[in-house]
């Protein structure tokens, strides 16, 4: 959030009604906080500066100031602390442990992925979906990241530490195109945007999930719309009536939604990912380090925390048993037929008849392909 450029809109100090209205704010968000440690953050007579601000994304905050240091942000009328108060504080909040090229990521701006999660002998700390809380790095107790569970920590263990542990987007796009490719008809549209929302998208989010666009980074469902309209092209959102949106077209070839790869295509794009993140090992360029996003993907239960880099090949092997195979049948004078799943191989039997004439049976040709 803080990690672009921001405008500051006013900057003045703290009254004493809004002080104590603070310190009370502050002692129900963080109860763990006791009496004199309250009085250290809130305190009675120092100067507090109420600072506030628009983010690169046009988000309003207020940012509480004592000596400088920022202490506490309040954003859509909730109050999280920053690291700098939490580096005072450590233990006000659960916190999760996770590796440092895995902070790297998060700070810039990736989700926190719950196969980089390092569970403790003791287990994970109890949160419920929606709770503040802050990530560490192993063997450090300084906190590196303030964020929101995006599920609790019983969801966290029965879904085997796969998925996302913080964030909304990427859920946020899954239901989005499961609802498109699955849910909406042709003769709906045009379809109200907010029917879509209800009617189609909600129905598409996974069992113990909980889709709640406000938290996030789009805020609004007419933002996130606008973005897949013009990034992505693959809906046309118009205003009907005034002040109301509606769905009007839907590109259902549109490959966001999935699209057909050769295997070499995909050996190259994984190659791509491997090189952009820089992923391959210094020591030896036949390894590939494998970081959150892969581990989800590619590693076994029994993996996480054994696993750590994979050969070439491996990684290769491993992506493409992971996607989804299919057929392409070619029939001349006809257009290609795309199949979904597996083929058996189509078996040509030469035999010889009496007049020595050799005869089979040739019925088509098939090329496996993989679908992303």
């Amino acid at each position: 959030m803080f990690t672009k450029a921001f405008r500051v809109k006013s900057n003045t100090v703290i009254k004493g009604s809004d002080r104590r209205k603070l310190k009370v704010d502050v002692s129900t968000a963080f109860p763990l906080l006791s009496e004199s440690e309250l009085s250290e953050v809130v305190p009675n007579k120092e100067e507090i500066n109420v600072v506030k601000v628009y983010a690169h994304k046009g988000d309003a905050i207020t940012l509480y100031v004592l000596h400088k240091n920022p202490l506490f942000f309040e954003l859509e009328k909730r109050l999280y602390p920053t690291v700098y108060m939490l580096w005072q504080y450590p233990n006000v909040l659960p916190s999760f442990a996770t590796w440092a090229p895995v902070i790297q990521k998060i700070a810039g701006g990736a989700d926190l992925m719950l196969p980089g999660v390092v569970v403790p002998s003791c287990g994970l700390p109890e949160v419920r979906q929606g709770e503040c809380c802050v990530v560490k790095v192993v063997g450090n107790e300084a906190p590196m990241a303030v964020g929101i569970a995006a599920m609790s920590t019983a969801e966290m263990s029965s879904a085997g530490m796969k998925g996302r542990g913080v964030s909304m987007d990427a859920l946020l796009l899954q239901c989005f195109l499961h609802a498109l490719k699955s849910k909406v008809k042709k003769s709906e549209l045009p379809l109200l945007t907010s029917s879509f929302l209800r009617n189609h998208m909600f129905p598409c989010c996974p069992n113990g999930k909980q889709l709640d666009i406000k938290k996030s980074s789009y805020k609004k469902l007419s933002k996130f719309l606008q973005t897949m309209q013009q990034q992505h092209r693959v809906v046309r959102v118009k205003e009907l009536t005034k002040g109301v949106e509606s769905l009007v077209e839907v590109d259902w070839k549109n490959p966001v939604k999935g699209t057909v790869l050769q295997p070499g295509e995909v050996r190259a794009i994984i190659t791509e990912y491997v090189k952009a993140n820089e992923l391959v090992d210094e020591n030896n360029k036949n390894y590939v380090h494998i970081n959150p996003i892969l581990c989800d993907c590619l590693l076994e239960k029994s993996e996480y925390h054994e696993v750590s880099i994979l050969k070439w090949d491996d990684l290769f092997s491993r992506t493409l048993s992971k996607m989804q195979e299919c057929s392409q049948f070619v029939i001349a004078g006809q257009q290609p037929i795309m199949k979904k799943g597996h083929i058996e191989p189509i078996d040509i039997t030469v035999a010889s008849r009496g007049s020595n004439k050799k005869v089979g049976v040739h019925q088509c040709l098939t090329v496996n392909s993989h679908l992303l």
